[in-house]
């Protein structure tokens, strides 16, 4: 009876393993973007310092999340460059006193507000230099590396958290194949 549980188990452990790997997430397709958005909430330094005030260089008391065109949230969208695939989708609000990840997936049709709201497109071989934290932020957007709409003065006063979100894209798991 221990060699049939024991081989049991092992069956089920091989055919969790197959059954994972038969269903590789793409990178920035719907799903995708929901594990990014668990993976937000799962990061003190996006839901804290986005919503508390940081002591930057401007001293002016800032705070991101609160920054929303008085909609309640801000949207993120991103996208591969020379991929014909939708762009994702990522909303961000205050919930608690911290900045959460409450949508994460296709387009969900919300107008971007370019004064509050980011978009932010890049070659696949820049998202992996800037998802494994090898490329800087403020060298990203300098050089070009990572494309960027939006209110630039507002991300460099959350230049840290900032750096955590591009970080993000490298710890969400996911194959990059040939765009189509």
């Amino acid at each position: 009876m221990l060699k049939k549980v024991g081989s049991t188990v092992l069956g089920g452990v091989v055919l969790g393993v197959l059954s994972t790997s038969s269903m590789a997430v793409e990178f920035m397709d719907a799903t995708w973007a929901k594990q990014a958005c668990d993976a937000w909430n799962k990061d003190a330094t996006l839901m804290e310092k986005l919503s508390q005030m940081p002591e930057d260089m401007f001293g002016d008391g800032y705070q991101w999340i609160k920054n929303d065109a008085r909609r309640g949230y801000k949207i993120i969208t991103m996208s591969r460059d020379g991929c014909k695939a939708p762009k994702v989708q990522l909303n961000i609000t205050e919930k608690e006193g911290k900045a959460i990840c409450t949508y994460g997936g296709k387009l969900d049709g919300k107008k971007l507000n370019m004064t509050v709201d980011y978009y932010m497109h890049a070659t696949d071989a820049d998202w992996i230099c800037m998802g494994s934290g090898k490329c800087g932020v403020m060298g990203s957007m300098m050089t070009g590396r990572l494309q960027f709409s939006g209110p630039k003065l507002e991300a460099m006063k959350v230049m840290d958290p900032f750096a955590s979100f591009l970080k993000l894209t490298g710890k969400v798991a996911a194959t990059k194949t040939a765009c189509k």
